[in-house]
């Protein structure tokens, strides 16, 4: 996957090869998603490619929102939504992984008994996102300074959800920053959370579950709940890419 970034006349454009999507392990990774309910994708881009989309962060006219992170009790931090035209990298991510990613998506809602069923493609699924009035997008940059932290949730934004997303580390720990873990967290019914810290390299990715997934039981699938967030940042700055198919109301 090779991102090149251009500045032409204020915008940003960018060559990406979605090849690299169509060529990773994808037996492996449903394996990993069944199994614990998330799955790591190493060094998915590499260091020029992480810069030129953490340097997006600063050209406002990209984004439709800005979210500081305190003032709704999500945490510290900020984030920002891309708007439509999402930049050309971020749609080919959205466009190029979900068709992997569908028919997991639908087995899962069969051994959940959950109704709804995802087509073949982005395009056809987020038609139907916006027949039901989400119409703005989701994918997001967020970045976090030192004391920050993302408290634990579920990026759930109307009735139609995707049940798997991304997230991409777009800085080094150890370099960029200090601290700022990835951490997921499960509850099983009548069990205490288990939480897991992810040790994410910059250009690692990280698919997982949005809110629930099946676990197969003694007496069949059941299903649990997960959250996500990110650790308290102890020093540096830290960027990420987050990859939601589904868009807002």
């Amino acid at each position: 996957m090779h991102i090149a970034a251009q500045h032409v006349a204020g915008h940003v454009s960018f060559d990406f090869n979605v090849q690299r999507v169509a060529r990773l392990p994808w037996t492996d990774i449903a394996q990993q998603l069944d199994q614990r309910g998330h799955a790591l994708l190493p060094a998915l881009l590499n260091r020029e490619e992480c810069a030129a989309l953490a340097a997006l962060y600063r050209r406002a006219e990209l984004f439709r929102s800005r979210v500081l992170m305190a003032r709704h009790g999500f945490g510290r931090g900020e984030y920002q939504y891309f708007s439509y035209p999402l930049p050309a990298p971020v749609q080919d991510l959205r466009a190029s992984f979900y068709p992997h990613l569908a028919p997991l998506a639908n087995r899962w809602h069969a051994l959940m008994n959950l109704p709804a069923r995802f087509p073949d493609s982005h395009p056809e699924f987020i038609r139907r996102c916006h027949a039901a009035g989400q119409l703005r997008p989701t994918p997001l940059l967020l970045e976090y300074r030192a004391d920050d932290y993302n408290c634990l949730h579920q990026d759930l934004y109307g009735e139609q959800v995707f049940p798997l997303q991304i997230a991409i580390l777009l800085s080094q720990p150890g370099e960029d920053f200090e601290g700022g873990e990835f951490v997921l967290s499960e509850q099983r019914p009548r069990m205490q959370s288990r939480a897991e810290v992810l040790p994410l390299q910059r250009g690692d990715a990280v698919i997982f579950a949005v809110s629930q997934r099946p676990v197969n039981g003694s007496r069949g699938s059941y299903r649990v709940n997960l959250r996500h967030g990110v650790s308290r940042v102890r020093s540096g700055l830290r960027h990420t890419l987050g990859v939601i198919f589904h868009d807002a109301l």
